[in-house]
């Protein structure tokens, strides 16, 4: 996983920034040069981030097939869940093995 070397975006910022894109494409010969100009005036490192923030709001809207948000941050939370799972599972499985072998061995009587 990589890490970010600045803090996410702020959503307002998201937002007024794909609002953009719709506002000023048709003064645009294409899409992508009004995102070019949406990421100058508003500060953002580089035109694929804008890019990919109205990809975005055209899947969760619907208009664009793909893994909404929603479905996003569910799936990241069921691998944590998995991943803490498959742990609990093999501290039960070496302490029940450790048990089994205290119950078949041994003991003596003081």
């Amino acid at each position: 996983m990589s890490r970010r070397s600045q803090p996410p975006y702020p959503a307002e910022l998201k937002q007024r920034a794909v609002r953009m894109v719709g506002e000023i494409e048709a003064d645009y010969e294409s899409r992508w040069q009004a995102m070019r100009a949406v990421a100058e005036k508003r500060g953002i490192g580089s035109t694929e981030t804008v890019r990919l923030w109205v990809r975005q709001v055209e899947i969760d809207g619907g208009t664009r097939t793909g893994t909404t948000s929603e479905d996003s941050e569910e799936l990241k939370r069921l691998r944590r869940e998995n991943a803490e799972l498959r742990r609990a599972k093999h501290i039960l499985k070496a302490a029940s093995a450790f048990f089994a072998a205290e119950i078949d061995r041994p003991h003596r009587r003081s």
